[in-house]
């Protein structure tokens, strides 16, 4: 009897937290791929006419090679300009300043870091004052104004991802310079005593050592850029061939009503991100056995 007693209790405690995963995360993420079978009012089943929709239009297409893009460059600036930064501000007599002003950018929301940056893009024709800050700047020393967030398709996405670069590179300093300074002092004391130079005592030392916080951080970007929406939204919305997934199922939801797409969309993002998680799973267990 006193055994059946305690085997209430996981039940008592893990029960209203899994009824609530079941209701908020669960049952939406059945119904959304139920719906993404469904036509642009949900109501008379289409088969996988959605999903050809999704992997055949120029518009979804064009998404996919911007977010690819995204995930290359975006992951590698952010990862490695946040070790490099890590490194290095360790290294300095104000470390605790200068970490906050390249973590500040985290502070401010990503729809004002697009509004800013908007207007540091901002374009007027030739002959006309520059409110942009980075066409004044080239103005003045004798340059011509660029459409940045115009000229495409290569110029204005690249823009965009400094945007996120910029933001997101002082999480990625944070995360790592806490594994950095966690490396013990006596081994790369070791390493320069053996008369390793400092870029070897950086390959051979510090990023061997630091790979599994290197790996959890790239990770996270890469989740965190496959779903990119904000800056993309408020700077182009993703006119000028910089549109992306996320943005895209924002649009056919909300704009163009067609619930069927967006729903589809949203599967094929979430598949998307599944291999990374799994991938970040099997890396833990790995590192616990």
């Amino acid at each position: 009897m006193k055994s059946k007693k305690y085997r209430l209790w996981p039940v008592l405690f893990l029960g209203p937290a899994l009824f609530l995963l079941g209701v908020y995360l669960l049952y939406p993420s059945i119904h959304t791929i139920i719906i993404s079978f469904m036509d642009k009012r949900s109501v008379n089943f289409v088969g996988l006419q959605n999903y050809i929709y999704v992997f055949t239009s120029k518009t979804m297409l064009t998404a996919f090679k911007n977010n690819f893009l995204w995930v290359i460059f975006f992951t590698l600036c952010t990862v490695g300009l946040g070790l490099i930064m890590a490194v290095l501000a360790d290294r300095i007599k104000y470390e605790k300043f200068a970490k906050t002003i390249i973590f500040m950018p985290m502070a401010i929301s990503f729809v004002g870091a697009g509004v800013i940056w908007k207007f540091v893009y901002d374009y007027k024709p030739l002959g006309v004052n520059q409110i942009g800050l980075l066409n004044q700047i080239i103005v003045s020393l004798g340059g011509e104004p660029k459409a940045w967030l115009i000229q495409g398709p290569w110029l204005n996405n690249f823009v965009l991802i400094f945007v996120g670069i910029w933001i997101w590179t002082g999480f990625c300093m944070v995360i790592l310079s806490a594994a950095y300074k966690g490396i013990p002092q006596e081994l790369l004391d070791a390493g320069r005593v053996d008369g390793a130079n400092e870029f070897q005592v950086f390959f051979h030392i510090i990023l061997p050592y630091m790979k599994s916080t290197i790996a959890v951080v790239t990770t996270t970007m890469v989740v965190n850029v496959l779903k990119i929406f904000d800056i993309v939204y408020v700077m182009t919305n993703g006119n000028y061939g910089t549109e992306v997934i996320a943005n895209r199922m924002y649009k056919e939801m909300f704009q163009y009503r067609n619930y069927g797409r967006a729903s589809a969309i949203a599967v094929v993002l979430f598949l998307l991100i599944i291999p990374v998680i799994i991938m970040n799973l099997r890396r833990m267990k790995g590192e616990k056995s």
